[in-house]
């Protein structure tokens, strides 16, 4: 093995006990080492796996975004216990043939969600480039909900659809002319990353069921309560005039039950503002004889926001989710040992401090609280401070490694696996509420809220 200069010049200096030699010498090594990168990570992402956006890529480009996306789930990737029957090199294998087949950047893509998807966690995806968007996320201007393993319309976002017969209730039982769930099968799930059944169900029936081209409008075959199903067309819309519709849910929503119960909708943790609207609020929230947070539709963000809200409802330190990850260590495995893992104790927060309700507090759950929001329901369900009610959560946390692809896409892995405090396990499974509630399609077209009467109830049976 040849010696590099540095090498040399160490051996040169060892060899020489004259200070001003040594002196000489480790200038003289200083100077032939290359300069340290100003960004540690820059080593992870050159910019050579960085292409940009083209209708279609080369083989080598394809064969290196599919290499790239292996490596880092085959060292990164923190739940491959929760999918034994996974070999991941052998699926690396299988789709070697077909990413080398397949030309366009599109469907290209669309091979590395579907290989993704076969992780089950839904924060392990692939992302489309930009410039794909409107040709496959294109929504028509409506909301759906999946009931009892079926689709609704929820929403309708345009008047011009009012007009047509859409309005919520209806039952979507085709898309252009195929069974929905023969639909939702074969060309929505299969690219779908999820971690439970019934996080998979909100992604596939909810998120993406509607989506594709915006030149392609898509055709629903309706089913009302009582009479005859009809088919109506509807335009899907760019991005860019889902904008104007200003269809926006508030980080969080306060409103007065009878009762005189405080009811709180806490819809996101993207930003800190759902915490501090709950601080601003607290005196009027601190009124009430009970309290009733919501994060049935919180999608998460950053725990530490929901953090802020638990902080008001206790006087003493509690603890938030357990967490590891893995700790690869090549030298180690060159002496045969196993792979081993790296984490600690669970996060200790303070209580406000300055704010603190006393009374009895009911936190709703269901399969769209996910991420951050699940990992508050950990810590409200670690805390004893009260009663989870509704449905479980979708079973998806941890700490998320981006990273880019050739074509200008790009994809996230996994990289850290939460527990309860105690060990006890929830990704993959969901936190489970002590009171399982799940909405029926009846009380759905009723407009009932099922869940939070439920919460109610329990909240009158109280002392």
């Amino acid at each position: 093995m040849s010696e590099s200069v540095g090498t040399r010049a160490i051996i040169f200096c060892m060899s020489r006990p004259n200070a001003r030699l040594f002196a000489l010498s480790l200038a003289c090594l200083l100077s032939a080492a290359p300069a340290p990168a100003e960004d540690p990570q820059d080593f992870w992402n050159s910019p050579a796996l960085a292409t940009p956006y083209r209708p279609s890529l080369s083989e080598d480009e394809r064969v290196a975004g599919l290499s790239r996306l292996w490596a880092e789930v085959k060292f990164n990737f923190a739940n491959f216990d929760l999918v034994p029957d996974l070999d991941w090199d052998a699926l690396y294998m299988a789709y070697l043939p077909r990413v080398r087949q397949e030309t366009s950047t599109l469907a290209y893509y669309r091979l590395l969600m579907e290989m993704v998807a076969k992780l089950r966690d839904g924060h392990s995806n692939v992302f489309l480039p930009n410039e794909l968007a409107d040709e496959t996320y294109a929504d028509p201007p409506l909301r759906t909900a999946v009931i009892e393993g079926r689709p609704f319309i929820s929403r309708v976002l345009a008047a011009s659809l009012e007009a047509e017969g859409f309005r919520p209730g209806l039952e979507i039982v085709a898309i252009d002319g195929i069974p929905v769930k023969q639909y939702a099968e074969t060309r929505v799930a299969p690219y779908l990353s999820a971690s439970t059944p019934q996080d998979l169900a909100v992604r596939t029936y909810e998120h993406f069921l509607l989506s594709g081209s915006v030149s392609a409008p898509v055709e629903l075959t309706l089913q009302p309560a009582s009479g005859e199903a009809f088919r109506r067309k509807v335009a899907r819309l760019p991005d860019a005039e889902w904008s104007r519709l200003g269809v926006t849910t508030p980080p969080l929503e306060l409103r007065m039950l009878p009762g005189n119960i405080a009811y709180v909708a806490l819809n996101r943790f993207g930003n800190d503002a759902a915490a501090e609207q709950f601080e601003a609020r607290f005196e009027e929230i601190a009124k009430a004889d009970a309290l009733i947070l919501d994060v049935r539709n919180n999608g998460g963000g950053n725990s530490s926001v929901g953090y802020r809200v638990l902080a008001c409802l206790t006087d003493k330190p509690f603890q938030t989710s357990r967490w590891h990850t893995r700790d690869y260590r090549p030298t180690l495995r060159a002496w045969g040992e196993a792979e081993g893992t790296y984490g600690g104790d669970s996060e200790k927060v303070q209580p406000s401090g300055t704010r603190l309700f006393t009374k009895p507090v009911v936190v709703l759950t269901g399969p769209r609280t996910f991420s951050a929001a699940e990992d508050f329901a950990v810590a409200f369900d670690a805390m004893k401070r009260g009663t989870i009610v509704g449905e479980p959560t979708g079973g998806s946390t941890g700490q998320p490694l981006t990273f880019k692809l050739p074509g200008g896409g790009s994809a996230r892995v996994c990289t850290k696996r939460d527990t309860y405090p105690d060990g006890k396990e929830f990704v993959g499974v969901g936190v489970q509420p002590q009171v399982l509630v799940r909405p029926t399609i009846e009380d759905f077209r009723a407009g009932r809220d099922t869940v939070l009467e439920a919460a109610l109830e329990l909240l009158k049976k109280q002392p």
